[in-house]
């Protein structure tokens, strides 16, 4: 009867042992099997993100390519623009700039002259420069250079006449009286010439390169803002305008390499 005890609860105890292992098994099957699952949503999901990610470097890059680029940057302009209404403005400078006015008379055929009435007027002007921001732009990408046709610079009118600085001067010859009307006259015709002088070949080769820069930081200013302003993408800016070149096409200023350029600082 002694022996008896511990044999039958050796065998209860062995009657139990078995549910505890498949109780284990079971767990771990069920751990491993939401392991697993996890497993496979997390790598379908870093999988996702990296063909997002790289459908959107490819969209973005896609952007700055020649032919696109110049889309991308006209929708933006409202963006990045300064300036109130559609102007640009890009440079100023100033030169005294010089009117004269003569009037000679002479009677009897021309035997006996009466003498000629000058008018001199001296005036330091301001003369200011702009292009159109819905002028026709150009933009082509090639070698990191991104390479900027501008509308034409334009002179902002009418030019500053500093007239408080004005000096004038005039002279009539023995038989003339006319001297002050010669002068009026000349001082009215001051504004349209000055206009005209404006937009002439010597006043604008003056402000050329200060527009170029102007125009380069515009658009330097907007892939600083778009990231692309780096050593790996965009690291200079060549600008012409129409006036320098015929480009007809992206093509062609994609190829074209001539002029300054602004560089990565």
């Amino acid at each position: 009867m002694d022996n008896e005890q511990p044999i039958e609860a050796k065998q209860q105890k062995q009657s139990h042992f078995p549910w505890a292992i498949l109780f284990l098994s079971t767990v771990v099957i069920v751990v491993t099997s939401f392991a697993y699952h996890a497993y496979i949503k997390t790598g379908q999901t870093i999988k996702q993100v990296g063909t997002e990610f790289v459908r959107t470097i490819s969209a973005i890059a896609e952007k700055f390519k020649t032919g696109t680029i110049t889309h991308t940057f006209i929708e933006q302009i409202p963006d990045i623009s300064s300036t109130n209404g559609d102007i640009l403005e890009l440079s100023t400078s100033r030169s005294e700039e010089i009117f004269t006015r003569s009037d000679s008379k002479s009677i009897l055929w021309d035997a006996v002259d009466l003498g000629t009435t000058v008018s001199e007027i001296r005036v330091p002007v301001k003369f200011r420069y702009h292009i159109r921001l819905s002028g026709n732009w150009r933009l082509a990408t090639k070698n990191h250079v991104c390479k900027v046709l501008a509308p034409p610079i334009l002179p902002s009118l009418p030019p500053a006449i500093y007239t408080n600085q004005m000096e004038k001067s005039t002279t009539s010859g023995w038989a003339r009286f006319n001297k002050d009307d010669i002068l009026s006259e000349l001082e009215r015709s001051i504004t349209p010439e000055l206009e005209k002088r404006a937009g002439d070949t010597k006043h604008l080769k003056l402000v050329r390169e200060a527009c170029r820069q102007s125009v380069a930081d515009f658009v330097k200013k907007w892939l600083m803002k778009e990231d692309y302003w780096r050593d790996d993408r965009f690291s200079s800016i060549l600008v012409v305008f129409p006036d320098e070149v015929k480009l007809s096409t992206d093509q062609e200023l994609e190829q074209y390499s001539y002029g300054p350029t602004v560089k990565l600082n």
